[in-house]
């Protein structure tokens, strides 16, 4: 019943928000002005919404006021699959995605995220993302999708109502996990956690109620959202970057005059830096607040404890590659690997 009861409450949502779509194409035809909608679950008044809106300042300024960028933050349009879906049938026509949004349209991007433990520094981030983003680029193009921008929020840290700093204490906890993320529940019930699948609107009312008592994010989320109230330890573990990028349907792109694309374009990319250096530095600034602030614990662990993590990850490798990141480029991002240690003289652990 609770199904029925969704599916017809998501009909009528696509249906108004149908109705809605089609007198603001009237609007835009008659204003003489082109809007382009864009979507986020970035929370609103965030330095990342704060980006975008002045991106969106920029494209105004440098198009005369031909081109209007509308955005919707803190995930008010669904979650990242409805935003991908919403895309494609042309309600919005832009989104600020992670690897996880972006995967739905092109799963090769999972290469620069979905690889737990496998990046030692942002450096080796960074230097992977230069590698690959062009590829991915194209990748996307062929999908139907311009990429305006990359960028990444730092390290993805786990949070808990209980003290963790091994494995062994995680699995203990029930861990959420994304609602759609079918292969990563998979892949964590193979290495003996407890994953429960909640959509990411339904993680405050999880933890309040004890549904689950784990999750991982960017220190800057669980900020934001006072999650830290009811997931008072972080242990200081950096499991995977946070890696996203900014996309704008070839089918939106291409109704803006070529003339304008360039320095629209090159707006982006700035935004896109700015976001990158901004975000890294609130998480490392995050963690201090709630730290100093709310009373957040976090667990400093040792070189064993840590070992024991990436033992974990290790394992979780071979299910990784072919089922999560397409095996190409779960072995090429490998191979980057090695040879930028090697130029670097770096000693593994």
């Amino acid at each position: 019943m609770m199904k029925l009861l969704e599916s017809r409450t998501h009909m009528k949502a696509l249906l108004t928000a149908g109705l809605l779509a089609s007198v603001g194409s009237l609007s835009e035809t008659v204003a003489g002005t082109q809007t382009v909608k864009l979507t986020t679950v970035a929370p609103k008044g965030s330095s990342y919404h704060q980006i975008l809106q002045k991106m969106g300042d920029e494209w105004q300024g440098l198009s005369n006021g031909e081109i209007r960028l509308v955005i919707y933050p803190g995930g008010i349009q669904g979650g990242e699959p409805a935003m991908v879906e919403r895309m494609q049938i042309n309600q919005t026509h832009a989104g600020l995605l992670t690897a996880v949004g972006l995967a739905e349209i092109e799963p090769s991007v999972t290469g620069l995220q979905s690889l737990p433990m496998m990046f030692r520094d942002l450096e080796e981030v960074d230097y992977i993302g230069a590698k690959l983003q062009p590829r991915m680029e194209r990748s996307l193009k062929e999908k139907g999708y311009v990429v305006l921008f990359w960028a990444d929020t730092g390290w993805v840290r786990y949070f808990s109502r209980f003290p963790v700093r091994r494995p062994d204490d995680l699995r203990k906890l029930k861990l959420l996990a994304w609602g759609g993320d079918s292969d990563g529940v998979d892949m964590i019930k193979e290495v003996g956690f407890n994953p429960v699948r909640l959509e990411a609107s339904d993680m405050v009312i999880g933890l309040q109620t004890g549904l689950i008592d784990a999750f991982a994010c960017p220190p800057f989320f669980a900020l934001a959202g006072q999650l830290y109230t009811y997931a008072p330890h972080m242990v200081d573990v950096n499991w995977a970057p946070l890696v996203g990028a900014c996309v704008i349907t070839k089918k939106t792109w291409e109704k803006i005059p070529a003339s304008r694309r360039p320095a629209l374009l090159a707006s982006a990319r700035r935004a896109g830096e700015t976001m990158k250096a901004t975000a890294r530095l609130e998480s490392d600034r995050s963690v201090q607040a709630m730290e100093e602030k709310w009373n957040l614990t976090v667990h400093h662990v040792s070189d064993g404890e840590k070992a024991s993590w990436r033992g974990i990850a290790e394992q979780l490798y071979p299910k990784i590659s072919g089922r999560v990141v397409p095996a190409d480029i779960f072995d090429e991002v490998k191979r980057l690997l090695e040879e930028y240690r090697r130029s670097k003289h770096v000693v593994l652990e």
